[in-house]
This record gives structure tokens, sequence and C-alpha cells, in this order.
């Protein structure tokens, strides 16, 4: 696998399951392997990276902009610069980003998750289940999917699926996120009284 992929997919699991910090080291040890290597589309990346640990939401545009231009199908790029509009409050042209992400790089799960999350967000929660389902059938073992399709499918009424749901994320869940299994629990506690009211 490239160094640069392994990189990426570690950082990724770092900003959703790990700390701030296990993901900045990620991020410069990215950077430092791409201006070693003259990679200049990955190192704007990494920075880009860098800018979104530190909320600096245009800067970090600015950067994954760049790496767009050196790698035009970097469907993670697109993806994250689509993150950091959604985080400026820039909704509906997100969108543009999440869809050109997906045509030029449409098997990386993560970014069909999130434009999934996206959708489950703003209320658009059969839209979500399919970027959901989509995600999965690319990467089957995605606790945070599963989680995000429960809730997408606890926001429907389909209350069984969403428990079904949660139980897939808790299977697919490393065993040291004790914090997100927690979370997971509550979560299904309150779909389970929803699940209660609906069959008394």
């Amino acid at each position: 696998m490239d160094e640069f992929l392994i990189i990426r997919l570690k950082l990724d699991e770092a900003i959703t399951y790990g700390s701030n910090e296990q993901a900045q080291a990620l991020a410069e040890k990215g950077l430092t392997l791409a201006v070693q290597k003259g990679n200049e589309g990955e190192a704007e990346y990494f920075i880009g990276q860098l800018e979104i640990l530190k909320d600096n939401f245009r800067l970090a545009i600015h950067h994954f902009d760049l790496a767009i231009k050196h790698n035009p199908s970097d469907g993670a790029a697109y993806n994250d610069r689509a993150l950091c509009m959604v985080e400026l409050g820039i909704i509906d042209d997100s969108f543009e980003y999440f869809d050109k992400g997906i045509v030029v790089e449409p098997d990386y799960a993560t970014i069909h998750h999130n434009k999934g999350w996206l959708l489950n967000q703003i209320g658009r929660f059969t839209e979500a289940i399919k970027c959901f389902q989509r995600a999965l059938e690319l990467e089957p073992n995605r606790s945070v999917t599963y989680e995000n399709l429960a809730d997408a499918l606890a926001n429907l009424g389909r209350y069984k699926e969403s428990m079904d749901a949660y139980k897939k994320a808790l299977e697919c869940l490393h065993p040291s996120c004790h914090n997100i299994k927690k979370q997971i629990m509550r979560q299904m506690e309150e779909v389970q009284k929803k699940l209660g009211e609906t069959s008394s």
C-alpha cells in the first residue's frame, strides 16, 4: 500500500476515534514525507489537515484547492474541503464538492459517509441512508457508519432497523474505544424506549 495512503488512513482513524494530538502527529509525518519526496499535492493535503486541527477552515480550503490542482483525482481533498465549508456554514455548496469527490474517487468510503452525515444533519434522512449503505458496501466494518446509519433510521421511526445497525456498530468498534461504546449504548437505550412506545 502507498505510504501516503497508509498515513491518510491512520489520520482518518485518529480523527474519528483518537485525539487531536495523534491526528496532528500523523499530519506532520505525512507533510514531512511529502516534502522529502517532493510531492506537492500530498504536502498541500497534509498542510490542509493541520489547518483544520487549528480550526483555520478558510486556510485549509486554500490548501485543499492546491492539493486538488496537483492531483484532480484526490477524493479526500474534495471531501475535506466540503467539511471545511460545512464548518463555515456553507452547507448547500458543500454538496458540490462531496459530489465532485465521488465522481473522481467513487470507491472512497469516507466521502459517501460524510455526505450521508450532512444529509442526516439537515433532515434528508432517506438520502443519508443511501450514502451510508454505499459507504458500507465499500467498507463493511466501519463502526462509525453503522452508528450514523442507525441514527438516520431512528429519525425515520425505523427503530428495529436502527437497533440492528447500532449492534453492528458495537461489533465493529475497536475494543479500546470505551467512550464511543458508552455513547452508542446510550443511543440504543433511547431507541429501545421509542421501540417500546410504538409496540405498546
